[in-house]
């Protein structure tokens, strides 16, 4: 069954810069050992860029970028595994210095 798109559904993604900047905070924790993987996944009201520790397991944190909160709450947060919400914001490069060195400890 084929799904038609209706003209109003607009798909939500990251912008470059936004892109950019997630990438940077991934590559830090990656060198640093922390993680390892990621999936960008576009859901129809928001965009979403989870982190793993390894693939098969669920994600560590997820960053997401949902427009309808950006005149309330901002339209990006950054999601702990278990659903506590860490940071949000209007601005993500300040919400993502949630994950700056000596402010944030990764626990087992």
């Amino acid at each position: 069954m084929e799904k038609i798109a209706t003209p109003g559904a607009v798909k939500i993604y990251f912008e470059r810069r936004e892109l950019t900047l997630i990438l940077g905070v991934y590559g830090r924790m990656v060198a640093a050992g922390e993680w390892r993987d990621y999936a960008v996944d576009p859901l129809g009201d928001r965009c979403v860029f989870s982190v793993f520790r390894r693939a098969s397991e669920s994600p560590l944190y997820r960053i997401e970028k949902q427009p309808a909160l950006a005149r309330k709450q901002g339209a990006f947060s950054v999601v702990a595994q278990h659903g506590q919400i860490l940071r949000r914001g209007h601005d993500i490069s300040a919400v993502l210095r949630v994950f700056e060195q000596g402010r944030f400890a990764i626990v087992d």
